[in-house]
């Protein structure tokens, strides 16, 4: 059963990094409306992820306890030791991914920022953004 866990976890592991690839594709080329669509399925990955790494561990503490004189590592079969250090590798290569799709929304959050700034100027006021001028953009001549 832990074999199939682990396997499984692996699946998810693999499917939130295209995702995340695709993601990083989308908003290099502007296409948030694909990267909106994507969030559900996301969402769902992740937590199939996490429900996973959950019986993954009920199951390794089934394992500990039953065998409370052997090491974890002498519990494990080759296969399940190999799903473990490609679990680790994968998990390296989300993180990754991540940080390169989370730069961009930073970029990209900045840059919008910085145009709404300029056509509505504000400054706080407290804990509050007051627009400080009339917005140009806004203006209306007759």
């Amino acid at each position: 059963m832990l074999s199939h866990h682990l396997e499984s976890a692996l699946k998810d592991l693999r499917e939130l990094i295209q995702i995340t690839e695709l993601d990083i594709k989308d908003i290099k080329e502007a296409k948030n409306d694909a990267q909106f669509q994507r969030l559900a399925l996301k969402e769902e990955k992740l937590k199939s992820f996490e429900n996973k790494k959950a019986m993954i561990d009920h199951e390794i503490s089934l394992l500990m306890s039953s065998n409370p004189n052997k090491d974890l590592p002498q519990l494990l079969n080759e296969q399940q030791h190999a799903y473990l250090d490609d679990l680790k590798v994968e998990l390296s290569n989300l993180r990754n991914s991540n940080k390169r799709y989370a730069k961009l929304v930073l970029t990209v959050s900045n840059l919008y920022n910085d145009f709404l700034e300029r056509l509505v100027p504000t400054e706080m006021q407290g804990y509050q953004k007051i627009a400080t001028k009339n917005p140009s953009i806004l203006e209306v001549r007759v």
